[in-house]
């Protein structure tokens, strides 16, 4: 994509110390203003091989990141409040993003287009997430039935989905069987002591996600009382890597809702 005339307003030496803004810079052709990656930035893949690595998610490497001379850090959620602390002191402009549904992520990125100065071009890339959205709900519509969907997001405590997450299972054709706990922003608030609710709420599919630990079916089968769960009764039991979903970013627009349907739709042909 063709960078036109906004290369010259806008910031000018971008640090991402998240994923989701990499990828959306990538996207709309403004690649050559990162200065600096988060270390787990998998998307795209020439963003690893390109940017310096300055990030962790709860770390970072600030003399490395200062050494870059940016105009512009970008980064995600209270966890990243002491980073930004820090920069900002430094005299670095920080923005932390906190966008936790789909609606939120499609409005991230119109914000941060709008911000390194491609507001025209991040409304249209915008737009296509939310067409390719619609489309799949659409589909979705047509499931002579909808699954009941329990996502893990952590194994050791039990942890469930966030917000996006449940919405995007929703758009794939599944209903999350833990509304009211995916509206929790944080993590800590979506803990279970155990895995009884779990049992109790009888998911037909699980969809396990263990932020960048590999997902194990088997131990979640094996889980005291959980062989009466028909998902694990029928074998539904799947993993989503963590780059495809647990990023509120493009990637879960695109990628990650789409094997969330893909195995959904299998499920609904086998009933």
């Amino acid at each position: 994509m063709a960078h036109g005339s906004s290369r010259a307003t806008g910031p000018q030496r971008i640090v991402c110390l998240t994923e989701e803004p990499t990828e959306v810079l990538y996207a709309l052709g403004e690649q050559d203003r990162i200065v600096g990656i988060s270390g787990f930035t998998v998307r795209p893949p020439q963003a690893r091989k390109e940017k310096p690595k300055v990030s962790a998610f709860t770390s970072a490497k600030i003399d490395e990141i200062l050494k870059l001379e940016p105009d512009f850090v970008v980064g995600f959620s209270d966890i990243q409040a002491d980073i930004a602390a820090v920069l900002v002191r430094r005299g670095v402009e920080v923005w932390i993003s906190n966008h936790r549904s789909v609606d939120g992520i499609v409005d991230y990125v119109r914000r941060l287009g709008a911000l390194v100065g491609c507001a025209a071009r991040a409304d249209a890339y915008a737009d296509e997430l939310r067409r390719g959205l619609d489309e799949i709900e659409a589909q979705s519509a047509r499931l002579p039935q909808r699954p009941r969907v329990y996502f893990e997001e952590w194994d050791e405590p039990i942890i469930t989905g966030i917000r996006w997450v449940a919405e995007l299972v929703r758009i794939a054709g599944g209903d999350d069987v833990f509304p009211e706990l995916s509206a929790e922003p944080l993590a800590k608030a979506r803990i279970l002591a155990n895995g009884d609710p779990v049992i109790e709420r009888a998911p037909d599919i699980i969809l396990g996600s263990w932020c960048g630990k590999k997902f194990r079916p088997e131990r979640v089968a094996a889980r005291p009382g959980w062989d009466a769960i028909p998902a694990v009764r029928d074998g539904e039991l799947h993993e989503i890597k963590s780059p495809l979903i647990l990023q509120p970013g493009p990637a879960a627009l695109t990628d990650g809702v789409r094997q969330i349907a893909d195995i959904v739709q299998a499920w609904a042909r086998r009933r």
